[in-house]
């Protein structure tokens, strides 16, 4: 839990320097305060708010932008480790079951490739973030706001490839907290098809709206339904996605909840 959020903290801190400085403790405690709001709104919308508190009076807006840059260098990680996952599942473990024939096969690798077509456009857009200052320049109304995302263009494609590779060992920290309660919890699977159902599970969940607080049912039918089909242990299953939930999410946001009651977000003179 500590390296996950840890990491977090890291992208972020790295994130928010062309704006303003602030030290590892600080943006650990933004990261959790903006988890703790995130709860209650889809998508982590809540994490803005949460960690923009923790920046000068001025930057605040500017950070905004920042923030979605490390958002999108995750669900990029995810979307393409979802994707190496379903190419072997496909391949190697799902052809030894009856669940994926027919039409349904057929759907699920048009759906793979339209992931794939997506991700590849996502991937194109995070390394030419700098083309978003010059459409909007020439969008009547709009280009006077462009002040707000000025600071993703001094982003050099090496800090933007660090924050990726940052991404990618938070991504391998939640398969492998995923992999020790599957341990725990008796779920007996072979390891490499575990890895990747898990990233299967985690691209559903990244494409999936959901309120985190509320999701924890939805954690535990995705689970079902792909841990499902390699192994008969659906109480482990369910305990396992449930774990992963209370670790995540709710402790940090207990953590994150207790920093916000000491912001100060208006200063007095």
């Amino acid at each position: 839990m500590i390296a996950n959020w840890g990491i977090e903290a890291k992208k972020w801190q790295i994130l928010v320097r062309p704006v303003e400085k602030l030290n590892i403790f600080r943006a650990f405690r933004a990261v959790l305060s903006g988890l703790s709001l995130s709860l209650f709104l889809p998508n982590g919308i809540g994490e803005y708010t949460g960690r923009i508190v923790y920046m000068s009076e001025g930057n605040r807006l500017r950070s905004v932008a920042l923030t979605i840059v490390g958002s999108i260098a995750q669900v990029l990680v995810t979307f393409i480790a979802g994707i190496a996952g379903l190419i072997y599942l496909r391949h190697f473990t799902w052809t030894h079951t009856t669940q994926f024939e027919g039409l349904t096969l057929f759907w699920m690798d048009g759906i793979m490739y339209f992931i794939i077509i997506g991700t590849l456009l996502l991937l194109l857009i995070y390394f030419k973030l700098s083309w978003l200052t010059k459409i909007i320049d020439k969008i009547p109304y709009i280009y006077k706001y462009k002040y707000l995302i000025e600071s993703i263009e001094n982003f050099h494609p090496k800090e933007l490839t660090k924050i990726l590779l940052l991404s990618v060992v938070r991504f391998c920290v939640f398969v492998l907290q995923y992999l020790l309660l599957l341990h725990i919890f008796q779920v007996e699977v072979y390891w490499l098809d575990a890895v990747f159902t898990t990233c299967v599970l985690f691209l559903v969940l990244a494409i999936l709206p959901t309120i985190p607080l509320a999701d924890v049912g939805l954690r535990g039918e995705a689970g079902l339904q792909l841990f499902g089909i390699i192994s008969a242990n659906s109480l482990g299953i369910v305990a396992t996605a449930t774990g992963i939930w209370l670790v995540n999410l709710i402790i940090p946001s207990i953590f994150g909840s207790i920093f916000m009651l000491g912001v100060r977000i208006f200063r007095n003179k």
